[in-house]
């Protein structure tokens, strides 16, 4: 028979992380800045397989042992940044006692929950790219990012008062906003490659209406373009934003509208016809996008060309 399936070890509290590492308690119950020196992966049944229930932030260099992150194996050696959201699956394998050097910042979302922060952590679309996609920081850039995590735990350190958490929430506030700046840097100066990725992605919308695939699988989407250029759908749209000044679903209307337009100057094709091609389900809504993009019906369109 086969073991039945129990799923990841969820780690569900700072304390709980704290426990695991073999650190003392956290200086305070919802958010920690932990010094990688300082850690100890002596449950490693745990680690082999394990979720957890907050955010984190990684800045390291070096590596102790194999890291995987969903269903990729990924490597440390190089200095990077990283961001994960609670519920991401992990697994710490072969685990060695190699010099690492850096920091972990945890935090849950009841820390910032009655901020603004709380509101819009979720446009911060790096805790969902995959590790593949970290941060490199430069060395000024890993100079200020390392001040900042310096200072947030220094301030963990101090007696909680009336005003604790509007200055960590301050702090961790800032460091999200250097680390966008950073990225925003990042896809800047790597413009060559993520130009060479709008190639390939504009040659893959390209085959897909050109190979009628939409006439089976339907209008391509977000998560289709990004597995197919091994991107994570989040990292794709930032790039996209980035590079071309549009994210992904416009970008893949832009492609759309065009080939719709040579089918309605070029083909005896229905309107009706074409939307199916295309991948519609229904043709009104085919109707619908056309118009709002091009300020006219599709017949409209094709009479103008008559």
């Amino acid at each position: 028979m086969k073991k039945p399936y129990s799923g990841p070890y969820v780690i569900r509290s700072i304390s709980e992380l704290h426990r695991l590492f073999a650190l003392p308690q956290p200086d305070h119950p919802l958010i920690s800045v932990i010094d990688f020196e300082s850690l100890s992966y002596q449950h490693s049944d745990i680690w082999n397989h394990f979720t957890n229930d907050f955010y984190c932030i990684v800045l390291k260099k070096g590596s102790n042992g194999n890291f995987k992150y969903g269903l990729k194996d990924y490597d440390f050696d190089e200095g990077m940044m990283t961001f994960t959201k609670p519920g991401q699956i992990f697994s710490v394998t072969s685990i060695k006692n190699n010099p690492v050097k850096g920091y972990m910042l945890v935090f849950k979302a009841e820390l910032i929950r009655p901020y603004s922060l709380g509101k819009n952590i979720d446009q911060y679309g790096f805790f969902s790219y995959s590790i593949a996609e970290a941060l490199h920081l430069s060395e000024k850039e890993n100079i200020v990012i390392s001040s900042l995590l310096k200072q947030l735990q220094q301030e963990l350190k101090n007696n909680i008062d009336h005003y604790s958490q509007d200055v960590v929430v301050s702090h961790l506030d800032l460091l999200l906003s250097y680390s966008n700046r950073f990225y925003n840097r990042q896809f800047l100066t790597r413009k060559s490659v993520n130009n060479d990725i709008v190639t390939r992605l504009e040659q893959i919308l390209k085959d897909y209406f050109n190979n009628e695939q939409a006439l089976t699988q339907g209008l391509p989407t977000v998560h289709f373009l990004a597995g197919e250029l091994h991107l994570s759908p989040d990292y794709m749209t930032d790039l996209l934003r980035n590079t071309i000044g549009q994210n992904t679903q416009q970008y893949i209307h832009e492609h759309l509208i065009e080939k719709a337009k040579k089918l309605l100057t070029a083909s005896n094709l229905t309107v009706t016809e074409i939307a199916y091609q295309l991948g519609f389900e229904y043709p009104q809504s085919f109707s619908k996008l056309f118009k709002k993009t091009t300020k006219q019906t599709p017949l409209e369109f094709r009479k103008s060309f008559n």
